[in-house]
């Protein structure tokens, strides 16, 4: 009887350590195969070998890696090609990690799990570098091309009056998206890996709205013509005859503004050679027959002035017969005087 039982048990035991010898056996045979439902970066390595998921990594995700990212911007193509980029992965470590991820777990679970069919389910994502500079230059070498900076509107002042530069909206690239989609592009084998440039405009400093606001009344002395132009938002509205300074006594070319008005000024006489020594610095009321500036005085720098002239005078419009100032007719200043604020600009050329 105990003989029987004694069989029986080592009968068993045999069994258990075939058993057990089998497990061994069929186990350490896939220590070099990957379990099934594995991938690394969405390319399915699970149930091959090592050898073979480096092949097939090699063909389907590093190759993916080492097409060129493309930019197009309306007719041109920019490409940054991965000897440039050094985009690179370690394919091995990869493996060894699925290799290390089929091996969790104990040996009869691992056992179960191959002979059943049954799957990891684990997708590994591959570390992948490259040259962030060379993205970087790709971007730069698309922003020189396609850029465009914004263009204020101005005035281009000549001696008859002016030519005006309309304002003109810029163009720049939106790099920062475009770097951030090819910073995830340039790492995933199955990601589009061809952009367009998208553009945004950029608007100008001085709009042509902002200039004519600027520029709501223009004066312009042409000396050359004795003539005084006004215009309201940059269209002609009235011509004045003047006189202007006589040699020596020039009124002074460039662009000013008018700084003080004034209706009957007083007149403080300058201290100048053609003025007396004692009557430098004595003012003259306005409104008074000995005041020259008569009713009305429009201010533009350091003494200089737009004034009615005695009518006695106007036989000197039209010629260079003043101290400095810009000389008008009575009835013409009294009608422009309301038409200009203070701050306006003036140009005299």
């Amino acid at each position: 009887m105990r003989t029987k039982q004694f069989i029986g048990v080592a009968a068993a035991l045999a069994v258990m350590c075939v058993l057990a010898g089998a497990v061994y056996a069929y186990d350490h045979g896939r220590r070099d195969r990957i379990a099934k439902g594995i991938t690394v970066g969405g390319v399915d390595i699970g149930g091959l070998t090592r050898s073979a998921a480096e092949r097939k990594l090699e063909s389907r995700y590093l190759s993916a890696l080492h097409e060129p990212i493309v930019v197009h911007h309306a007719n041109k193509t920019w490409k940054l090609g991965p000897r440039e980029a050094r985009v690179a992965a370690d394919i091995g470590a990869m493996v060894d990690e699925a290799l290390a991820r089929s091996r969790q777990g104990n040996i009869l679970a691992r056992t179960f799990r191959g002979l059943t069919g049954g799957q990891v389910n684990d997708s590994l994502t591959p570390t992948v570098s490259y040259s962030k500079t060379a993205v970087v230059r790709l971007l730069d070498k698309v922003r020189r091309s396609v850029d465009r900076d914004a263009v204020d509107a101005k005035l281009s002042f000549h001696p008859g009056g002016f030519n005006e530069v309309p304002g003109r909206d810029g163009l720049a690239v939106d790099a920062t998206g475009l770097h951030r989609r090819i910073d995830a592009a340039i790492v995933s084998p199955t990601a589009k890996r061809t952009f367009v440039a998208t553009t945004h405009h950029t608007s100008p400093k001085v709009t042509t709205k902002k200039l004519l606001d600027t520029y709501n009344t223009l004066l312009i002395i042409d000396r050359s013509n004795f003539q005084l132009k006004l215009y309201k938002q940059l269209k002609p509205v009235k011509s004045y005859p003047i006189a202007v300074g006589m040699v020596g006594l020039e009124t002074p070319a460039g662009v000013y503004h008018i700084q003080n008005k004034a209706v009957n000024p007083a007149w403080t006489m300058p201290n100048s050679s053609w003025v007396a020594p004692a009557d430098r610095g004595k003012v003259v009321p306005g409104g008074t027959p000995e005041n020259p500036l008569k009713s009305r005085w429009l201010g533009i720098f350091n003494g200089a002035g737009i004034h009615g002239i005695d009518p006695s005078e106007y036989g000197t419009i039209g010629h260079a017969a003043s101290h400095g100032r810009v000389r008008m007719r009575i009835p013409d200043v009294e009608d422009l005087y309301p038409r200009v604020p203070v701050g306006a600009p003036i140009y005299i050329g």
